[in-house]
């Protein structure tokens, strides 16, 4: 039976990592445009996970209350994508690299394809939020993937909510199938993605600076 909690109270503070590990990661992307480099962070999301979900994971996960916070960590989720799959491993390696935040744990399911075909590569975080009564370290944990590998994800996601996870044989091979298409998408984006890039920082160059197009000399008649 679980205890009684203060919802509010306990969520607080993961509200809080969210907002700011929003703020850091997108603060990262605008860094690499200000610079006029490619940016690996072509958007971020992030949520905390609803008090429902809480309790229906902790029952399927046999998680006692006293180790919640230990034991689930997308308590607070990031979703960071990218455009390739290149990206994600240069993500990997800038989060890697931060003092505010320690890497605890981290999963690569994209080079270890899950049996569904699910691909994302999962870090979990140990992060310090600043409280009125003092620091407090939480986890949350950081989905990197492509937008291909997160169009089949949310699609496989709304489907296992209608199955709960009991997916029909024939479901299950078409939603493996469209995971393969999908991976296969990013590889030939990955083939040209120079060319790709080249051609977005000429648009981006072009839109961001709102260059004006050069025009004949005109003499004076």
């Amino acid at each position: 039976m679980a205890m009684q909690r203060d919802w509010d109270s306990f969520l607080m503070p993961y509200y809080q990592a969210v907002d700011e590990l929003k703020i850091k990661f997108r603060g990262m992307r605008k860094q690499f445009q200000q610079a006029n480099e490619h940016t690996p962070i072509e958007f971020v999301t992030g949520r905390v996970k609803p008090i429902d979900s809480i309790i229906e994971k902790q029952s399927r996960r046999y998680i006692s209350d006293q180790l919640l916070e230990q034991d689930m960590q997308d308590i607070a989720g990031l979703r960071i994508m990218c455009q390739f799959v290149e990206d994600i491993y240069q993500v990997v390696d800038l989060l890697h690299k931060r003092t505010d935040m320690k890497i605890v744990e981290e999963r690569d399911y994209v080079t270890n394809v899950k049996p569904s075909g699910y691909r994302s590569y999962h870090v979990v975080i140990e992060y310090p939020v600043q409280l009125v009564h003092g620091e407090k370290k939480l986890l949350a944990e950081v989905q990197i993937r492509t937008m291909a590998m997160n169009f089949w994800a949310t699609i496989e996601h709304s489907l296992n909510y209608k199955y709960q996870g009991e997916f029909p044989d024939d479901l299950k091979a078409r939603l493996k199938r469209a995971a393969e298409a999908s991976f296969m998408l990013d590889e030939e984006m990955s083939e040209i993605r120079e060319e790709i890039q080249e051609a977005q920082q000429l648009f981006s160059y072009g839109k961001g600076q709102n260059v004006p197009m050069p025009k004949a000399d005109k003499k004076d008649d």
